[in-house]
């Protein structure tokens, strides 16, 4: 079939191989261009690089707006049967809705209804469940709102973060999207109605959705902690001897149930890590890395600053 593709993160590079071997890919949507990195270089996105090599021939745009008048020229003048997105990071308006002769497909990164929105794969982790997978869906106006066509579910490992979890639905991804493009052919793909009551909506993370606040649960902040990896990393202060705040970016702990103190006080360091209080049990840190210096292990780290102990 004639597919156009939309999207711009890394999780879409496997839909769009599949669709480059296996049907008429038409044409890409991705965003723009973005500054990146600490020279604020422009960086183009992940599905842009792919397709350079993959298939430098087939049309792209990157439209700051997918609701510009342009777009939807260009998306009609390619004539698609079929729209795929994933990841693409834009609510399409109605009228590019409309421009496939045969439906808008999206692949959502979690098991709809739950974790609609911007970060469904972090909420996952952070949310505690225990199975994930893709939905493949009719693409709706409202967020993630459209009716179901099928899902691929898998579990999620004791020790998931979000960059393994990214992994595994990435690969998934092309296998349903196969079996719901084989449906639409034949005519026989089926529209489920979202349990809208049960919806759970996620949104952008942002610094402050990445702060660590140590009056929660070592449970709670253990699957955060896995829920920002590799990026943004969650970031927490420790307090130094001096009284200083040290600011910096945790990227593994450990769970210590048993541990008791105030939460944030620092209760025991050795070379398994820094052990620090939380409204419940404790964590004991492994990897951090403190602003403007590399990772390294919170034992070394202790090693070289003072850390105020409460014992």
């Amino acid at each position: 079939m004639r597919v156009l593709f939309a999207g711009t993160g890394d999780i879409g590079i496997p839909t769009l191989r599949y669709l480059k071997a296996h049907h008429e890919l038409v044409g890409v949507l991705t965003q723009p261009d973005r500054p990146a990195g600490r020279h604020r270089e422009l960086k183009a996105p992940a599905i842009k690089e792919e397709l350079r090599c993959l298939a430098p021939d087939v049309p792209m745009l990157q439209p700051e707006s997918p609701r510009l008048p342009e777009v939807v020229s260009w998306v009609r003048q390619l004539a698609p049967e079929v729209m795929v997105t994933m990841a693409y990071g834009r609510i399409l308006p109605k009228e590019l809705l409309e421009a496939p002769s045969l439906a808008c497909l999206n692949i959502h990164a979690s098991l709809l209804p739950r974790h609609r929105g911007a970060s469904p794969i972090q909420s996952v982790i952070a949310s505690g469940d225990t199975t994930s997978g893709v939905t493949i869906m009719h693409m709706a106006e409202g967020l993630d709102t459209g009716d179901m066509v099928l899902e691929k579910r898998i579990p999620l490992g004791r020790r998931e973060t979000a960059g393994s979890l990214s992994e595994k639905l990435a690969d998934l991804a092309p296998l349903a999207l196969s079996e719901a493009m084989d449906l639409l052919s034949c005519g026989n793909a089926p529209r489920f109605v979202q349990d809208h009551a049960q919806a759970t909506v996620t949104g952008k993370i942002g610094r402050e959705e990445s702060l660590i606040d140590w009056s929660e649960s070592a449970a709670v902040l253990e699957r955060k902690i896995r829920s920002l990896q590799p990026r943004p990393a969650a970031v927490a202060s420790l307090e130094a001897a001096s009284g200083e705040l040290i600011s910096l970016k945790i990227h593994s702990a450990i769970i210590a149930r048993k541990a008791t103190g105030q939460p944030g006080s620092i209760l025991r360091i050795d070379q398994r890590g820094v052990l620090v209080a939380c409204g419940e049990g404790g964590l004991l840190l492994g990897m951090i890395q403190p602003e403007g210096k590399a990772r390294m292990h919170s034992s070394a780290f202790a090693r070289g600053r003072a850390l105020k102990i409460i014992t």
